[in-house]
């Protein structure tokens, strides 16, 4: 019978060996994941980071024009701002974004719920398409399809004075921007509501009919706190797509509809060539919508799942 001796250093080297390797794994395991996302990392930074910090130091040089040394010196293009003049295009571009939520949310969920739950099923997916396919176009080209459509002498008008009723004038001003606004963004609250609805626990609709509850109580107490996320999410997307819209508002609205995104391109690429307010009001518009988004991804945290 013989006894194995086990030498207590090879048993240390041994153990070391060990953990050498397991940190070795552990150092491997965390490249990994960084190796993964390091291409979009790259270009998020290339393309939305340094971009981003570049119209932040632009806004501080009070009146730069192309060409000019960048030397950031204060905060005057921010505080040019709250000139009353210029509050005002701000504040129309929310009124733009807050009304065209509005009517997308107010036209979106019957649509979203009918196809969801009354339309045949082999006629949902037909449906749906029908809404996506206006996004196949140009956003240029529905907006000349608007004014087509509205202008004095459309189609619109034409089918009035057909019936003997009164001519409309939208083109050029506000009711204009907000049709061809909710058009354009109308699919997207569809599409978001109708994916939550597909989802919805029928047996809770049909336990409270069987309690005695009617449409409209069953709709605002079991369905509306099933799709409340849906809800939100659908008027953040539509809220930030409206506040950075510039087509709508430079087709549809006309000089009267003046609105930040205009006001903007006005400050780059127009006669006022002034980069560093246009760069104020760009920091302005991102910083609105990051703080939608991130009220939105509070909302999301704070709502309970299941």
């Amino acid at each position: 019978m013989s006894t194995q001796i086990t030498h207590p250093q090879s048993d240390c080297d041994h153990k070391l060996s060990t953990l050498q390797k397991l940190l070795r794994l552990k150092k491997t395991n965390w490249l990994q994941p960084l190796l993964l996302l390091a291409p979009a990392g790259i270009w998020l930074l290339l393309l939305l980071v340094l971009p981003t910090l570049i119209i932040i130091e632009l806004s501080l040089v009070p009146g730069i024009r192309p060409g000019d040394v960048v030397n950031p010196s204060g905060f005057d293009n921010y505080i040019k701002i709250f000139d009353p003049l210029y509050l005002q295009v701000i504040w129309r571009s929310l009124f733009f974004a807050i009304s065209t939520t509005i009517i997308c949310l107010i036209f979106g969920l019957p649509i979203a719920y009918w196809i969801a739950l009354n339309a045949p099923p082999g006629w949902r997916n037909l449906l749906l398409l029908a809404f996506v396919l206006p996004l196949w176009t140009s956003s240029l080209l529905r907006s000349y399809a608007w004014i087509t459509i509205l202008r004095p002498t459309g189609l619109l008008n034409s089918f009035l004075n057909h019936f003997g009723l009164p001519s409309l004038e939208l083109l050029n001003r506000s009711p204009a921007v907000l049709i061809g606004m909710s058009y354009s963004l109308l699919p997207y609250m569809v599409l978001i509501l109708y994916a939550s609805l597909e989802k919805l626990d029928k047996r809770l609709l049909e336990a409270a009919t069987d309690l005695g509850a009617n449409r409209i109580q069953t709709f605002l107490q079991v369905t509306v706190p099933q799709i409340i996320t849906s809800i939100i999410a659908g008027c953040f997307l539509v809220f930030i797509s409206a506040m950075g819209d510039f087509i709508n508002p430079e087709l549809l609205g006309g000089a009267s509809s003046m609105t930040a995104a205009r006001l903007i391109y006005n400050q780059f690429l127009g006669a006022a060539q002034n980069w560093g307010f246009g760069s104020a009001l760009s920091s302005i518009l991102v910083l609105v919508v990051s703080i939608a988004i991130a009220l939105l991804i509070r909302f999301n945290e704070a709502t309970p799942k299941g």
